[in-house]
């Protein structure tokens, strides 16, 4: 148990156990007797059941929010084979924290840093372990204000990730008195479930068991969410009416009037001019604003649709930034075509890059994209690729229906890949937070994404 921020880990064994048992017994209970006020007035536990974020979740199951149940069976799990990874709670008011006890699995850190941060963007180190073998490690005796407390790992103990069973965080909030129970946080409202992918509709059908379009939409209309996205390459190969009509449209085409669409460069490849297929068979649904890109909100968030083959347009990036100026709500999605980031076959796309500095200036969450045939998920990321906590979280959607791409060059801060299972996103919305689940055609979750605060 370390006994300071300071003290190296210490562990009791059975052998000196008997030895020192009677002794502790009556140190204690002589504490009991000589300062009962002093145990009375011990700092409360913080973090409990409030809303946590990691870096990355190895599966469903492992979400964050099980290191702060209180339940000693579950756990958090990051992805496996990767440093560093990190744990955050928000403790829901500013405090000051006095104690971090962490609980870890048998996939611990063999160093770490504790941090405190009060805008859960900027941290300081409360403790830092530099050689730490797993168990239970207690840091007492710190000293540190802020409202975000999150366990950094930066050398990992096993082969694996890192998990941990529990993290309490005890200190008093600010402006109470020690035995003034912790403030509570109101559980998020405004919930609600999108589906979305891309690069959808082969030239097949469900009389063919290998078209994978008719499953895709099988599994996304079981879902049954408020609305649907697509993120372009709705239709192969030239996106004609009638191939829009022979295809997409008896699969997908099932719940257009949910879709909320943009067009992929396949759509510019109609012989009868750019976009025309896409919008005769959309119509309004895709121009609701009379251009291929809108906006709209759905609770506290805002989506914003746009069509990545004309971010050299001028007007389109201007009501882009007038667009976000006027914006009132809390949460900014995006999404388009073509990936900044990639690890597919198409790659890092520069012509996003422009478009990126926008919605990163404007502190937006999420941005969702197709183009390469696969899944992936990345740590949040500014637009020059670095790792920073107030990034933009990119997901690479491309498993509609078309023909996979293999991975071919792994792009830092890629969180996981998957190409071959067709499937679609379910992500799941609150007023302040969002998560996500990439569900197969067969119905099992292949991956689930951390759950992540607005910024």
């Amino acid at each position: 148990m370390r006994l300071n921020a300071s003290a190296p880990p210490r562990r009791t064994t059975p052998s000196l156990l008997l030895a020192v048992l009677g002794a502790v017994l009556l140190l204690i209970g002589g504490l009991l007797v000589l300062a009962p006020d002093r145990a009375a007035a011990a700092d409360p536990l913080l973090s409990r059941g409030k809303p946590a974020t990691s870096s990355s979740v190895e599966d469903t199951g492992y979400e964050p929010a099980r290191a702060f149940d209180g339940d000693p069976a579950t756990r958090w799990a990051s992805a496996e084979g990767s440093d560093p990874e990190w744990l955050s709670v928000d403790l829901g008011a500013p405090a000051s924290v006095s104690r971090v006890r962490l609980k870890w699995e048998a996939a611990y850190a063999k160093t770490y840093r504790v941090e405190i941060s009060a805008d859960g963007t900027s941290w300081t180190p409360l403790a830092t372990e530099s050689a730490g073998n797993g168990g239970t490690d207690d840091w007492t005796g710190l000293s540190g204000k802020g409202r975000h407390v999150r366990v950094l790992g930066t050398t990992r103990g096993t082969p694996y990730g890192y998990s941990l069973y529990e993290v309490e965080v005890y200190g008093t909030p600010d402006g109470t008195t020690p035995t003034t129970p912790p403030p509570t946080t109101p559980p998020p409202t405004g919930a609600f479930t999108v589906v979305a992918a891309g690069d959808i509709a082969a030239e097949c059908t469900a009389s063919s068991s290998s078209c994978a379009h008719p499953k895709t939409a099988a599994q996304a209309q079981r879902i049954n969410p408020a609305f649907y996205l697509t993120m372009g390459d709705n239709q192969y190969d030239d996106a004609r009416l009638s191939d829009y009509r022979n295809y997409y449209d008896k699969s997908w085409g099932a719940f257009k009037a949910k879709t909320r669409p943009v067009p992929g460069n396949h759509e510019t490849y109609d012989p009868a001019g750019p976009l025309a297929g896409y919008k005769s068979y959309f119509g309004a649904i895709a121009y609701p604003q009379g251009k291929p890109y809108y906006s709209y909100d759905q609770g506290n968030w805002h989506f914003v649709a746009l069509d990545s083959n004309s971010f050299d347009d001028p007007a389109q990036i201007q009501w882009l930034k007038d667009d976000l100026a006027r914006n009132a709500k809390g949460c900014v999605a995006a999404y388009f075509h073509h990936p900044l980031y990639s690890s597919g076959g198409h790659g890092n796309d520069p012509v996003s890059k422009p478009v990126w500095k926008i919605l990163y200036a404007a502190k937006a969450d999420l941005v969702l994209n197709g183009h390469d045939h696969h899944y992936e998920r990345f740590a949040p990321q500014d637009p020059d690729g670095r790792a920073t906590a107030d990034g933009i979280v990119e997901i690479v959607g491309g498993m509609g229906g078309a023909e996979p791409y293999p991975i071919e060059d792994v792009q830092p801060n890629s969180q996981k890949r998957i190409s071959g299972p067709y499937g679609v996103l379910k992500l799941d919305f609150t007023d302040t937070t969002y998560t996500w689940q990439y569900v197969g055609t067969d119905g099992q979750v292949k991956d689930a994404g951390p759950t992540y605060r607005c910024h």
